[in-house]
Parts: C-alpha cells; sequence; structure tokens
C-alpha cells in the first residue's frame, strides 16, 4: 500500500497524516503548535518551532507505522496564512514570524496608503493584517533586519525549503503581495517601499512540486530523501478541496482556531470588505475572521471548564448547549482579537448585549455561537450579493463541524443548507488530495474531490426559527453600530499610560535594533 504524508500546520496545533489513494487515513498525529508571544496587538512564532514539530510529527508516524511510513510517496503541506517568514540571504530566519493576529502595523499601513495612489487597485486593501503593511512596519521599526531581507515566505513554503532546499510558493496563498508587486497606473508599491521583487520566491502551482526530499534530513525524514514534496496552499484553498467545495455555487465555512467563509464562482468580482482570490479556474469572495472555535475556547476558560484535554472543549460546550436557554437571547459581538473580514479593523471589541440576572451559562454559550453565525452571515449576504446568486449549500469543515448544535445554527441564521464532510480534517483530506493529484492519480482537483470526499450530515435551515433569527440579527447588526466607536475608545486606552487598579505595565516591545 502506498501513502502520502499529508500536513496541516494551523493557529495552535500542527497535524500530521498518513493517507492512501483512497482518502482513507492510516496513522494520524497532532502536537500542540508552538506559543505565540502575544501582546498589545503584538504575535509573533519562533518559525524553527514549525521544523521541529514537523520533525516531531513524522518520528510519531513514523515509530506507529514503520512500513507505511516508508511507503509514502510524496509529501503536502498545508498551513495557516496572513503570517510572514522573514529570511535573510543564508536562508534561516531574521527575526519571528509574524502571525495572522498581528496587528501592529496598523499605523505603518496608514501611511502607506497614503503614500500610494488610490490608483492603484492594491491600495485600499492594506491594512494592519497586510503583508505589504507589515514591510513597511520592519523598514520604520527594524530596519535592520528589513536591508537583511531576502525572501518573505508563508509558513508551509518554509517548512518546504527546510525539506527541499528551494524557495517558493503559490499564487494562492501569495495573492496579495503578488497583487502588490504589480505597478499600475504609474504607481509601483515595491519601489515605493524599496523592495527588491526578488524577495518574493518563485511562483508555481499548489500542485506542482518544489523539490525532491534532501539528503541528511534528521531522523525520520532521512527516510523519505528524494520524496517530491509539492507546494500545496493556504490551509484555507486547501480544506475547501478537503470538503469538496472547490466548485462554482459552493460556499464553505472552515472553523478552527479561526473561522473563513467565502463562496466560489467562475470570475472575479467584489464585496466590501471581502477578498476575492484568483482560486486557479475559480475565484473566491470571503475570507478569514479573527473568531471561531477559539471563541468558544475563551468562553471555557472563563467559565473554569476548558482542561486542556483532548476532546475536552466538545464536551464541554456540548454540556452546556444542552443546559435550559432562558427566553430572552443575549447577543454576542465575538471581535475578541479585532477582526478581519468583514472589517479589517483591529481596533473592534466584544460585548455580550442583554444580561439579566437569570442568564445563566448556558445562554452565553448560544449566544457566542449565535454571533459568530451572524458574523458568518455578514460575509455570506456580501459574497452573494456580489455573485448575483444565492449558493447551493455550505460545506462547513475543522474542529467546530463536530458539533451538530453549532451546524443547525449556522444553517438556521444563513438560511442555505450546511453539510459536513465525513473527514474530521479537511486540511489533511486536502493535502493528500493535492499530494495524489500531483502525483497524476488524478487527472484534476475536481476529480480527486469527487473520488475522495463524502458528506457525513447534512442540516437544512428551520423554517420555524426564521422570523426569530431575522430579529435577532437586526439587533446584532444595531449592535455592531452603536459599539464600534466605543471599541475603538477603549483600544486606545489599553495604549494609554494606564492608571487604573491592578493594572500592570506590559512588556517591552523588542527593540529597534534587533540584530539581522
Amino acid at each position: 500500500m502506498s501513502v502520502v504524508l499529508a500536513c496541516d500546520l494551523g493557529g495552535t496545533s500542527f497535524r500530521a497524516a498518513l493517507i492512501d489513494a483512497q482518502g482513507a487515513t492510516r496513522a494520524e498525529t497532532v502536537i500542540l503548535g508552538p506559543m505565540a508571544a502575544d501582546r498589545l496587538g503584538w504575535s509573533e512564532i519562533d518559525a524553527t518551532e514549525w521544523w521541529r514539530i514537523l520533525v516531531a510529527a513524522a518520528g510519531r508516524l513514523a515509530q506507529a507505522e514503520p512500513d507505511l511510513f516508508g511507503a509514502v510517496e510524496a509529501i503536502a503541506i498545508c498551513g495557516v496564512t496572513r503570517t510572514q517568514v522573514f529570511i535573510g540571504r543564508d536562508g534561516n530566519q531574521l527575526r519571528p514570524a509574524m502571525t495572522w493576529k498581528d496587528s501592529r502595523a496598523e499605523a505603518a499601513a496608514a501611511r502607506l496608503r497614503e503614500q500610494l495612489s488610490d490608483a492603484h487597485p492594491e491600495t485600499g486593501r492594506i491594512n494592519a493584517f497586510h503583508p505589504l503593511a507589515r514591510l513597511a512596519w520592519l523598514r520604520e521599526e527594524e530596519e535592520a533586519c528589513f536591508r537583511a531581507l531576502a525572501c518573505v515566505l508563508e509558513p508551509k513554503d518554509y517548512l518546504n525549503a527546510r525539506l527541499t532546499g528551494r524557495q517558493a510558493g503559490d499564487p494562492v496563498s501569495m495573492a496579495r503581495l503578488m497583487a502588490s508587486r504589480e505597478p499600475a497606473a504609474g504607481i509601483d508599491p515595491f519601489a515605493a517601499l524599496g523592495l527588491a521583487p526578488s524577495i518574493l520566491p518563485a511562483v508555481i502551482e499548489p500542485t506542482d512540486a518544489v523539490g525532491p526530499v534532501l539528503r541528511g534530513l534528521p531522523a525520520p525524514l532521512d527516510r523519505l530523501a528524494g520524496v517530491p514534496v509539492f507546494c500545496s496552499s493556504s490551509d484555507t484553498w486547501v480544506a475547501v478541496a478537503g470538503l469538496g467545495a472547490l466548485r462554482e455555487g459552493y460556499a464553505y465555512n472552515i472553523s478552527g482556531t479561526t473561522e473563513v467563509l467565502g463562496a466560489v464562482g467562475p470570475e472575479p468580482v467584489e464585496a466590501e470588505g471581502l477578498l476575492t482570490v484568483d482560486w486557479r479556474g475559480l475565484w473566491q469572495i470571503g475570507g478569514p475572521s479573527q473568531n471561531g472555535a477559539d471563541t468558544v475556547s475563551w468562553l471555557l476558560s472563563l467559565l473554569g471548564r476548558n482542561s486542556g484535554e483532548a476532546g475536552a472543549i466538545g464536551r464541554e460546550i456540548g454540556a452546556l448547549l444542552a443546559g435550559r436557554r432562558h427566553p430572552q437571547p443575549l447577543l454576542f459581538l465575538p471581535y475578541l482579537q479585532g477582526e478581519r473580514v468583514p472589517y479589517w479593523n483591529p481596533s473592534l471589541r466584544g460585548a455580550l448585549v442583554g444580561l439579566n440576572r437569570q442568564h445563566g451559562a448556558t445562554d452565553v454559550a448560544f449566544a457566542v455561537l449565535e454571533g459568530v453565525g451572524f458574523l458568518n452571515r455578514i460575509v455570506l449576504d456580501r459574497a452573494e450579493a456580489a455573485l448575483g446568486v444565492p449558493v447551493g449549500e455550505i460545506r462547513f469543515g475543522g474542529g467546530a463541524a463536530a458539533n451538530p448544535v453549532w451546524s443547525q445554527i449556522k444553517a438556521d441564521i444563513c438560511g442555505r443548507p450546511v453539510v459536513v464532510g465525513a473527514s474530521k480534517e479537511p486540511g489533511l483530506l486536502g493535502a493528500a488530495i493535492v499530494a495524489w493529484t500531483g502525483l497524476g492519480r488524478f487527472a484534476s482537483l475536481a476529480q480527486a474531490q469527487d473520488a475522495l470526499v463524502r458528506p457525513a450530515a447534512r442540516f437544512a435551515p428551520d423554517p420555524s426559527r426564521k422570523a426569530a433569527y431575522a430579529a435577532l440579527f437586526a439587533l446584532y447588526r444595531r449592535s455592531e453600530a452603536a459599539l464600534a466607536p466605543i471599541s475603538a475608545d477603549l483600544a486606545a486606552l489599553s495604549r494609554g499610560a494606564g492608571a487604573l487598579p491592578g493594572v500592570r505595565a506590559p512588556m517591552s516591545p523588542v527593540s529597534k535594533d534587533r540584530p539581522a
């Protein structure tokens, strides 16, 4: 039996599996990801920790299934995006990677937008989470690193480079930097920052091989020398393939640490706050939020019900949802870490609205799930309006998809059927689809999806809940509008001197003189 090594570098964990050509997982392991250094808008991870975890995950699989590990025919890794690894001329990282949560480039983004003309199509997309804004921040705050910069890689491309010795990326993951590299209307964003086009790695298709595994790598990767490593793509694009939604007329919703929701169409369309990305013959409109299943983890920790054990989150939220709910619902704005799609505002903050003395943990749990569902609906409404047609169904995957109550809530709020795939890890299955397609086992990604993806459950919208959720959604939108200015003022206070009781001084930021 032959297998591929599929890996998913997620926001909080690293998953790896040996998957055969029928889509069956023969061995799987998960390792908690490195702890991000988070403070006041900063979020950094040492990229070498991802490499260490990849080696450890491969070691676990080789120990569990030594014969199967020796039969690996290819490797494909998908990974978080909106995260930059800054590489020097020696091929090593210059500084810790800036993660998807990092918002410190907000002011640099504003200055960059002023510097560039609105005539360039990318200018309006530049915000605190945009890679060009982070490069502008690097130039302002860590000039030595900026001058030593040779390449900017996505996390999965950093691992691919460690495996093969070649720096390459795909056009889906690198869409924003690629768009920034292209001059338009006499404006050259790269030149404005003093960036060389060569900081972008070679651009190849997700199903193209970056190269073979190098000899001499740490065990057990040394056993895979010569095996092709396929470029793959972002965790979103790959997981959508693993859900069977990489096709026209479908929507997808992936709920891991954060949520990603979008719709797939045949042509590029635009909508306020949404990303339009070329998905290699198809176009997606939508994008990532800052909030998702991690919001549930936050709630359980707040209630003292998150033990950290495997499966604990699912059990505990299930127990809360099984409780009795008060007739008066609560509203929850899920913006605990600011928000990306559709607001791109790092200063948004979360809120519970409507609390009374009779409300309990069950009411808050429902409000949290519904708050994320309302955010899903905002994105879906904008995407469908741009496409001009409703989607047929929403393919739902990720950890939260194991909860049938949340699946039903999403179907009721969005008014579309929600379909959960049989694979509990669509990112891993999608990576396997990329690898098997790259090997030529399937003629196309569409053919691979048809062969390997199987739906497991379908949740149709409940007509009896339509009116109640419509009323609650209207109140949600009013709450957003009313509280956004207060969120901004509260965020501003956190950057002040802070004389409130119990407030401790924040950690000192990294020096501008960080060595290159």
